[in-house]
């Protein structure tokens, strides 16, 4: 079940009243941003979604006046909390005037910090709680998806057509390649953003539990039931349920989502009362569903219920032109977080990302830049990045060679890079030294 928690936005050049606040916000259950300087926050607020922005006033270069006046003008729904050690009836005036929610002096108890903040998201109440789309200097953001390219403007433009209303959606793509930001996106960008979004990993679930999961079951139903339980189904009333790895459920599985799909009701496992439910589904897979069917391990019928619409979400390597733009928003979300700055990447560096073509895809770049940041000590060099990535092989599609061909230079290109140390080159390559002796023969 996906318990949202609300994120704020801490600004102040004084360091130790961020950790304060952090603290104080991370033990009831907030989760933070923090930044030292307006220039960090509109960094932030750029591409990450914020429920509460709270800030000093009083901050070299640029001071906390310019960032509500700014905030207020572009992200008028976000409320805006004030936090200063310099009150006056001016000062107050002037922050309400810059569209101030409320106004907290220092030294403040976390009682009084409580008071505020909830007082402050409570007037929020008619934000949606996910991200629209928008367009910044050129940027395309739909809820933690970015990019421009052609590909994933496809995406965007289908979210747009289906977010409002409940057609059963399918989303498929490799692994790693965003499925379930696709149907966050849906959810949270469309009227039905208030309701609960339920994300279910069917492979996840033994598929001898996999009826009771999603369907409830009542007492005594088979060994173990020791009380009456709704399932997924019911969770979601009203929003959305997303089945992912849907081609991994049970075939009497199968049938029992048929059913809930064509007459919108289900039956606990145990029970013969029949119940309505009012969801819409969202699936998504990695496999060819197809073959799936022709294999008897996919259910045609099911299969055309849930394709109404789908979605097919690109691979990184056909959408290259967005390492850049994924690249800058994982390390701001890292370098944030391990290092509380934000980061930069070397034109080199990231010149070596935009090369590779990420069997990995999304998850592969986002663990690759969340290691590089952790090992660098400053902005992320080519020396931060894998070694497999460094000593890739540049050729062009007129220049495609024989396998061994590639292997045979990629080998040398490692021996040269090592000075022929060969214990080296085989961890480069991660072979055993006697298979790189044979390889050399």
């Amino acid at each position: 079940m996906d318990l949202r928690k609300e994120n704020i936005l801490i600004v102040d050049d004084d360091i130790n009243i961020l950790e304060l606040l952090q603290r104080h916000l991370k033990s009831m259950d907030y989760h933070t941003y923090k930044a030292v300087s307006v220039k960090e926050a509109l960094l932030i607020l750029k591409d990450t979604f914020i429920d509460l922005l709270i800030t000093d006033i009083q901050m070299p270069e640029i001071d906390g006046l310019q960032l509500l006046k700014f905030a207020n003008e572009h992200y008028p729904e976000i409320p805006k909390l004030v936090v200063t050690g310099y009150p006056s009836v001016e000062g107050s005036l002037e922050v309400i005037k810059s569209g101030a929610t409320d106004y907290l002096t220092k030294p403040f108890t976390k009682a009084e910090l409580k008071d505020a903040v909830e007082k402050a998201l409570k007037q929020n109440t008619d934000r949606r709680k996910a991200k629209s789309v928008q367009i910044k200097s050129g940027e395309n953001l739909y809820s933690d998806m970015v990019g421009t390219s052609a590909a994933f403007k496809k995406v965007t433009n289908i979210i747009e057509r289906v977010k409002d209303n409940k057609a059963t959606v399918i989303v498929t793509g490799e692994s790693g390649t965003g499925k379930e930001l696709v149907a966050r996106a849906i959810h949270y960008s469309g009227k039905f953003s208030r309701q609960p979004f339920i994300a279910v990993n069917c492979a996840a679930i033994p598929e001898n539990l996999q009826e009771a999961e999603l369907f409830g079951y009542l007492k005594g139903a088979f060994t173990g039931a020791i009380e009456n339980r709704n399932g997924f189904f019911q969770a979601a009333e009203g929003g959305t349920l997303f089945l992912d790895e849907i081609g991994t459920a049970s075939l009497a599985v199968q049938t029992k989502l048929l059913r809930a799909l064509q007459e919108k009701e289900i039956t606990k496992v145990g029970s013969q009362k029949v119940e309505k439910v009012d969801i819409r589904i969202i699936a998504a897979t990695n496999a060819n569903l197809k073959d799936e069917i022709k294999n008897n391990t996919f259910r045609e019928d099911l299969y055309y219920r849930l394709t109404v619409v789908e979605i097919h979400v690109p691979p990184l390597r056909d959408r290259k032109s967005d390492i850049a733009l994924l690249t800058d928003k994982f390390l701001r979300k890292y370098g944030i977080e391990f290092k509380d700055r934000l980061l930069r990447i070397s034109p080199e560096a990231l010149q070596i990302l935009q090369r590779y073509n990420w069997p990995g895809n999304i998850r592969e770049l986002e663990n690759i830049i969340q290691r590089a940041v952790i090992m660098a000590d400053g902005n992320i060099e080519v020396e931060n990045l894998p070694d497999f990535l460094k000593y890739q092989i540049e050729f062009e599609d007129h220049e495609l060679r024989p396998l061994r061909d590639m292997e045979r230079e990629y080998i040398k290109r490692v021996l040269v890079h090592t000075q022929g140390n060969k214990t080296k080159a085989a961890e480069i390559l991660q072979i055993d030294r006697k298979t790189l002796r044979e390889k050399l023969k």
